[in-house]
């Protein structure tokens, strides 16, 4: 078996497998590059010694059964085979579901998590978005923190639980996305600096040097990182891509890294006939990450759009601190601007940041799927000081309500896990950190962090105690009970609504008519589809334009009666309703038996 590393500075390797050691040699034509051939099969064990050092794990090691500082093992390459002729599940027209495979299920693995797919199928998603599973000291933790870019998390199953997860995926018709972190590595069993310069001080992150996309020795870290972005596409079959914090990759070279990569992963969907994309996490509200490459763009397929959550969080709770200061002021006007531009910070002043920020979206060049809109996300759940979801502070009413403008809207919906039925349980910030030290440091950092906004030390909990993670668990006995069984049932009507009616899933910034009132009142037009949500706590009076009069409703949270002959609905508090002009065939009225 040929054995290969990059190790640029070294004067030495050796290549130790199963205990024996073999000198390696440099590569010919290949500046840096050390090679080795020994007998190795599935599961040998091996590591590189540079310089007479001590074993190292392989940078690009497939698996870490005793963890990141352990010896890498040969993956057994039935692994990669795949289950099927999957074709795969395109973004445009998708329904994300962002899941952590720790706290899923109880049991914390991919065999675990794959035994609730189906609960997902029936709900209507279309992708399952996996949070990080790169290995990371410990058992538990977000995944952030992860140190081996092309391996996979022991304690969830290995290679072979996540080629598992996603077969079971693509069995039940979902499509697999997963979260990966090219920004920095974690800070503790990060061997990759022993190995050559996969960081500069060139430039500086908050995670400290940052990864060298732009120094000497970038070609080969540029290419280390695209090579284990086209592995979990090609190998494990995944559908897509979601890239972390994409604004902290520094980058000054002609080429952007993110160009380089969305074209590479270009190629393999046109080698493999799937369809393949990349979803950005960026904060800077710029419209060239989701622009093609031809016209100047990344050429990324889609990214995260903030801006529409924070405008809905703070019409539901009325939240005005830090970075919801801005939408605080008018909240439904500040969800209408994202409607209608994307982005709510596209060129003005932001209070929060003390500059301007963002630039304007063209929609006629960008179309409103390259954003996605979500109410919940890990992100902004578990950055809260106890994790609480909106179901603690917001009623049943105004999830529902929630819901309709996550799912009705023109951007690619995405869903948090637990969302759909109200999850009762917190999502907490956790971690299982082996180092003492390292692990005392992020305790007393997240508590130092919440005192400065008044928390005192003792109501945040411990990120080290085991029971953060465990509280932080999905209840599989609430779906089934009420309130949560009444707010899963109104999620799955409006998925099934929006695949069936194709206006709530067009990409066009098209409105027949939108409303914002500063009572909380909004109303929309998509086709022949109006979208009527009443955030206050008292029935409002909804004008739905000419010819709405004779509107039938399709879907309501709480029954709603039809419009009068001038078009005005009376919606009650806290209630959303789809109804739908008549005449244009489709979805049935309620009250038909073919409505539900």
């Amino acid at each position: 078996m040929l054995f290969e590393v990059w190790a640029p500075n070294a004067a030495q390797v050796t290549l130790l497998v199963d205990g024996h050691d073999r000198p390696m040699a440099r590569a010919p034509g290949r500046a840096g590059w050390w090679h080795a051939e020994e007998p190795a099969g599935p599961g040998t064990r091996y590591g590189f010694s540079l310089d007479g050092g001590p074993p190292l794990p392989d940078p690009r090691s497939r698996r870490q059964p005793d963890g990141p500082d352990g010896l890498s093992a040969v993956p057994d390459p039935a692994v990669f085979r795949g289950e099927g002729q999957w074709t795969g599940r395109p973004l445009p027209g998708a329904v994300l579901y962002e899941l952590h495979t720790g706290t899923f299920t109880p049991e914390g693995t991919f065999d675990a998590a794959a035994g609730r797919l189906a609960h997902l199928a029936r709900l209507g998603v279309t992708h399952v978005q996996l949070m990080p599973v790169c290995p990371f000291p410990g058992r538990h933790g977000w995944g952030y923190d992860g140190v081996a870019p092309w391996a996979v998390h022991e304690p969830y199953g290995g290679p072979a639980g996540l080629a598992r997860f996603v077969d079971a995926a693509h069995r039940h018709g979902l499509g697999v996305v997963l979260d990966v972190v090219h920004n920095h590595l974690g800070p503790s069993g990060n061997h990759l600096p022993a190995f050559g310069p996969y960081f500069t001080d060139t430039h500086h992150t908050p995670w400290g040097a940052a990864v060298n996309l732009d120094a000497p020795g970038s070609d080969e870290v540029r290419a280390y990182f695209i090579g284990s972005a086209l592995a979990w596409l090609r190998d494990y079959r995944i559908d897509g891509l979601r890239l972390d914090a994409v604004h902290a990759l520094c980058d000054t070279r002609a080429e952007h890294f993110l160009a380089e990569l969305s074209a590479a992963v270009d190629r393999l969907a046109a080698h493999t006939g799937r369809p393949l994309f990349l979803i950005a996490e960026s904060d800077r509200n710029d419209p060239a990450t989701v622009t093609p490459r031809e016209a100047g763009g990344l050429g990324l397929h889609a990214q995260w759009n903030d801006d529409f959550h924070h405008a809905l969080h703070t019409a539901l709770t009325g939240e005005s601190a830090g970075y919801y200061a801005d939408f605080a002021a008018d909240p439904t006007a500040a969800l209408a601007t994202t409607l209608t531009r994307g982005f709510f910070h596209d060129g003005g002043y932001s209070s929060f940041r003390g500059r301007s920020h963002g630039r304007p979206l063209d929609p006629r060049t960008t179309p409103a799927d390259r954003l996605l809109g979500y109410a919940q996300t890990h992100d902004q759940v578990g950055n809260r000081a106890l994790g609480d979801r909106l179901s603690v502070n917001c009623s049943q009413g105004l999830l529902a309500c929630a819901a309709a403008l996550v799912l009705c809207a023109p951007f690619t919906p995405m869903l948090f896990m637990g969302e759909e039925w109200g999850a009762g349980t917190p999502w907490q910030y956790f971690t299982d950190h082996t180092d003492p030290q390292l692990a005392e440091a992020v305790r007393r950092g997240r508590r130092r962090e919440f005192a400065a906004h008044g928390w005192a030390a003792a109501e945040v909990p411990d990120p080290q105690d085991p029971a953060t993670r465990d509280r932080s668990c999905l209840d599989w006995t609430e779906p089934e009970r009420p309130p949560h069984a009444e707010l899963l049932d109104w999620y799955r009507r409006l998925i099934a609504l929006r695949r069936a009616e194709p206006a709530l899933s067009d990409p066009r910034w098209e409105y027949g008519a939108l409303t914002a009132r500063p009572d909380g009142v909004l109303h929309f037009r998509r086709g022949p589809c109006h979208v009527a949500v009443n955030l206050g706590g008292r029935p409002a009076e909804v004008r739905l334009g000419p010819g709405a009069g004779r509107a039938g409703v399709v879907a309501a949270w709480r029954p709603v009666g039809p419009p009068d002959p001038t078009g005005v609905l009376v919606l009650p508090a806290e209630t959303a309703a789809v109804l739908r002009d008549p005449g244009a065939g489709g979805v049935a009225a309620q009250g038909d038996p073919e409505g539900r």
